[in-house]
């Protein structure tokens, strides 16, 4: 691991700190609800204030980044392919608060990058900012 102005980049498969590896956790689980067409899943780890910001604009809420996912999940599956994260820095941003960039990849070649920012809140760790590209 290397470190740069207080974020930790992720080298060749180092080993996450604990919260950070509870972050990854919460992103293959949501991953895997992707993949196998579960849009509830897959959404479970926003929170319900969450903000989205997307290329057309900012959604604000769970129901309206929901709303904004739901065309692409059908037939147990999701139309735009599998998913899969893989992490690049994580930044600590207060006691509650973590600051993560990863790359998303779907198959067929389709990659880009978030950067999303967690709160830990009483059901857990949960996303209240996403701007993904």
């Amino acid at each position: 691991m290397r470190w740069l102005t207080g974020m930790t980049l992720i080298a060749a498969a180092p080993a996450l700190a604990p919260v950070q590896s509870q972050l990854m956790t919460a992103m293959e689980a949501s991953a895997a609800g992707w993949n196998a067409g579960d849009l509830d899943r897959f959404m479970a780890v926003y929170a319900d204030d969450a903000t989205y910001v997307t290329k057309d604009g900012v959604l604000r809420g769970k129901a309206a980044i929901t709303a904004h996912y739901r065309a692409s999940f059908a037939d147990g599956g999701n139309l735009r392919g599998q998913l899969s994260f893989e992490p690049v820095a994580f930044r600590t941003l207060g006691p509650a608060q973590q600051l993560m960039i990863a790359r998303w990849r779907l198959t067929g070649g389709a990659a880009g990058m978030t950067t999303l920012v967690w709160e830990r809140r009483p059901a857990g760790w949960r996303i209240v900012a996403d701007h993904s590209s």
